[in-house]
């Protein structure tokens, strides 16, 4: 009785999530990385912007799926940077979902961390969860991205611990020129937070744990398709003086989004929760877009 309930609540569950908002979710409950392949997540292997340069992306170790040591029967998604103090010593993590993604409401569980979880602590790490399309040319004017920072160790030329949310209007890489607008929570937020965005209506409003941080508006709200990533690199310049080799970590428990909806981080919280109750361990019914755009993990 209590199995034919739990399906029927299920499917339930799933139609309700297919007639509102068209939803993707992801608890990462895979059981290896080619079933993550097969949820349409790409891992980074292509050299790049942004991080060290001459450093690697990827390779083994460097995106893992994990038991949480915390709930039973949950899975995680890992991200692991390591460095020796050197450019050829340094590896970088990122995975990429699919570029189809725009106006509607972002969210993830991720854990932050303050100190690498072996050697010696100090680098200008940063731990990111953001969507973003690609950077044609130099100030692209359809560049889009809005993306969450996490700094422990400071950077861009501020030592202090803090958490950025920066809605982007368009960059040059070489020599460095950006426009965007920005905002900063100050302090540390090691631990698990609930990060949601919400992109629609000529603004980009910033969530932490439900507490509203930001609004941002003008040229700085997407306009065009984006992928969704997260990544795990360290900022030029800002590696310690030390060969002794040392490695950070980012967790992600879960990941949402909600097609041209513009949900509350309460809604965002409710619909999870109601997905992972019924066993919907993954679920997509956000199209493609159109006409198709090539995915890529390379920015």
């Amino acid at each position: 009785m209590r199995t034919a309930v739990a399906l029927i609540l299920g499917a339930w569950v799933l139609c309700a999530a297919a007639a509102e908002p068209r939803i993707f979710f992801d608890d990462f409950g895979h059981a290896d990385l080619q079933q993550l392949a097969r949820a349409g997540w790409l891992l980074r292997d292509e050299a790049g912007h942004p991080g060290i340069e001459g450093a690697a992306w990827g390779g083994p170790g460097s995106v893992s799926l994990v038991d949480d040591p915390a709930q039973a029967g949950n899975r995680l998604l890992r991200l692991a940077a390591r460095s020796d103090g050197t450019p050829a010593g340094t590896r970088q993590a990122q995975v990429c979902h699919a570029r189809k993604y725009l106006h509607g409401t972002y969210a993830a569980r991720v854990r932050f961390s303050d100190a690498p979880v072996q050697g010696p602590d100090g680098d200008v790490v940063v731990q990111t969860f953001y969507a973003v399309s690609p950077l044609r040319f130099d100030f692209d004017p359809e560049y889009s991205e809005v993306d969450w920072e996490y700094l422990p160790n400071g950077g861009w030329g501020d030592a202090r611990t803090r958490l950025y949310g920066v809605s982007w209007q368009t960059v040059r890489l070489k020599p460095w020129t950006s426009f965007n607008q920005s905002m900063q929570h100050m302090g540390s937020v090691q631990g698990w937070h609930v990060l949601v965005v919400q992109v629609g209506e000529g603004q980009v409003r910033w969530f932490l744990d439900g507490q509203a941080l930001a609004r941002h508006g003008g040229r700085n709200v997407p306009v065009v398709p984006m992928s969704i990533n997260f990544n795990l690199w360290f900022s030029p310049g800002g590696l310690v003086s030390s060969s002794v080799p040392r490695e950070y970590q980012q967790d992600i428990d879960w990941v949402f989004h909600a097609r041209d909806a513009l949900l509350s981080p309460e809604e965002v919280s409710a619909r999870v929760g109601a997905l992972r109750q019924a066993g919907a361990a993954w679920h997509d019914a956000v199209p493609p877009a159109e006409p198709p755009l090539a995915s890529t993990c390379d920015f």
